[in-house]
């Protein structure tokens, strides 16, 4: 296979990844609404640092230990776990209007424009966890995403380059485009949407988490 058609598949198949919905994609919204624009490239950041140690323990070896259907299941459960009290978390804060639509801005120290809060550190590490807190992330690594490495390694490290360059500029794209999209929306939404938005989206890593769990423990510990 040859770099530029590593290149395209890595960017199609990992843009079909992106824009399905998951963890990643309902943090971002939720996230956005509260620090703006910023919060989408951050939570990517986070979220392709988590994959390029995933790449080199996938290198290692650790592909075999993940197919394991008891290390399968602990993902699940504990990835399912935090999804959950963040779920919860979330939806709380917003049906008890513990949060406002206005995003937080302080000045900024050298040019005086405001700055949007929530700490970028904080947002390139919840993009990791929340990542990591997805088991068919880690299970897509380890039976798609192998394959995907063993193919561009091929044509050496330039080959996996050109495969995480690809996928990483999906991941990139299609979260700017939704932190674009809802921090656009942002001056027209009430109170009332704002608080609604972020209860959907943490009812839905609730139901998420407990999907995760279900799956952990029926599928891979009662029945498998």
């Amino acid at each position: 296979m040859s770099l530029a058609m590593i290149f395209v598949t890595s960017l199609v198949v990992g843009l079909t990844g992106a824009m399905m919905p998951g963890p990643l994609l309902t943090v971002t919204v939720a996230e956005t609404t509260r620090h703006g624009f910023r919060a989408g490239p951050l939570l990517v950041l986070g979220h392709a640092v988590l994959e390029c140690f995933l790449i080199v323990a996938l290198m290692a070896g650790l592909a075999a230990v993940l197919m394991r259907s008891e290390v399968t299941a602990v993902i699940a459960v504990v990835g399912g776990s935090f999804l959950v009290w963040m779920g919860y978390s979330i939806a709380r804060d917003a049906l008890f209007g513990r949060v406002e639509l206005a995003v937080t801005r302080e000045p900024d120290s050298q040019t005086g424009a405001p700055a949007v809060s929530g700490g970028a550190p904080r947002l390139v590490v919840l993009g990791i966890v929340v990542s990591l807190s997805n088991p068919y992330f880690t299970l897509w690594w380890a039976t798609v995403g192998l394959t995907f490495i063993t193919q561009s390694l091929d044509n050496g490290t330039v080959g996996l380059a050109a495969f995480f360059t690809g996928h990483i500029l999906a991941d990139l794209g299609w979260y700017s485009l939704v932190a674009a999209a809802v921090a656009g929306s942002g001056r027209f939404l009430t109170p009332a949407v704002y608080r609604g938005i972020l209860a959907v989206c943490g009812s839905f890593l609730v139901l998420l988490g407990g999907y995760f769990i279900y799956g952990g423990l029926v599928k891979n510990l009662w029945l498998g």
